[in-house]
């Protein structure tokens, strides 16, 4: 609709009540870590996939039809809920909704790293953001980091990624390239947000997101090898941590989650928390992070139900759904076995 007029989180939050009903269970993950692609893909035709199913099951097979299927199905959950919103809200949506647009110039500068060509970056965007398709077909054409970087100069990202790129020469490594993209974002997202009784909820929500994702930038920057001072790419807007902790912070994955449990999180993340100290890999612990800052999402929409947060809190949810799907789609191609794969997922 349009960032003009009165907000309507009434209309929209009764919309996304129903869809959010909808979401595949954990059991229904379990479910399908057992099933192969061609399963899974049948499973999906008898859920809220069945329209992306039916249109591009006869260009597509196996794995590459789920991943068509989910990242068409996501970009349109998202696309409706902006035609639902109006005025502020609709600002607020849209503002969030960048993110994927973050999504897509770390996957593009991922791909560019690994040397992998222009279908396999291209399969892994979501068009759920604000770019045009002109600047995306741009960017899966570039050769090099290099000139990725030089296209998203009139962007959002531009300016941290042009200081970025030094560390980034230096080191040999993406981290301060990624890092730099999720400061970029967090710092427009925050930048004007008025805080009402409407978004005081939603504030807190940015900052607890803000804290898991400095946590994970500085472990990632920590475990790269590379000499860089994690407090260099503090994402600012959070509460937990000062930019000078990060540093010893991630040398400690016991300290930082003890610090967590201590904080203002610690009550309603006693579970999650749980989880964060059996994490035995960085990847473990990240999806541990992502499961706590779900379920953090999910409380405080429980709090305010007629604001953002709780619209927010779905889409959140739907990326979950997605990305567990595909983790699955994924793992069963390349052989592993049921237990392997769990351990991809973010499962409450």
């Amino acid at each position: 609709m349009s960032a003009a007029g009165s907000s309507n989180p009434e209309y929209v939050n009764a919309r996304v009540r129903a869809r959010r009903g909808a979401l595949y269970s954990d059991e229904e993950y379990r479910k399908l870590v057992r099933m192969g692609p061609a399963e899974i893909a049948r499973f999906m035709e008898e859920s809220e996939y069945e329209t992306e199913i039916n249109a591009l099951g006869a260009r597509y097979s196996g794995v590459d039809l789920i991943e068509y299927a989910l990242n068409r199905n996501l970009a349109k959950q998202f696309d409706d809920i902006l035609d639902w919103a109006d005025g502020r809200l609709y600002d607020l949506i849209a503002r969030y909704l960048r993110k994927f647009d973050a999504w897509n110039v770390k996957t593009v500068l991922r791909g560019l790293y690994s040397d992998l060509d222009r279908q396999a970056i291209e399969d892994d965007l979501i068009r759920a953001g604000e770019f045009d398709e002109r600047l995306v077909n741009r960017l899966l054409e570039a050769g090099s980091i290099e000139e990725a970087v030089d296209l998203l100069d009139r962007t959002m990202f531009g300016d941290a990624l042009a200081e970025a790129y030094e560390d980034y020469e230096d080191t040999g490594v993406l981290v301060p390239l990624e890092n730099a993209v999720d400061r970029a974002f967090y710092e427009n997202l925050l930048d004007g947000l008025v805080v009402d009784e409407a978004t005081q909820q939603y504030r807190e929500f940015l900052r607890a997101e803000i804290d898991f994702r400095n946590a994970r930038n500085a472990l990632r920057l920590a475990r790269s090898g590379a000499e860089i001072d994690p407090s260099e790419y503090y994402i600012e807007g959070g509460k937990l941590f000062r930019a000078a902790e990060l540093s010893t912070l991630a040398q400690n994955a016991d300290e930082l989650v003890s610090r967590i449990r201590e904080s203002s999180y610690g009550d309603d993340l006693s579970a999650a928390i749980d989880e964060l100290e059996r994490a035995d890999s960085l990847i473990r612990f990240e999806r541990a992070l992502e499961a706590a800052l779900l379920e953090y999402s999910d409380t405080l929409g429980y709090v305010f139900p007629l604001s953002v947060t709780p619209i927010i809190s779905y889409i959140l949810a739907k990326e979950r759904e997605v990305e567990n799907i595909r983790a699955i789609a994924r793992g069963r191609e390349a052989g592993l076995d049921a237990d392997e794969i769990e351990d991809e997922l973010v499962i409450l």
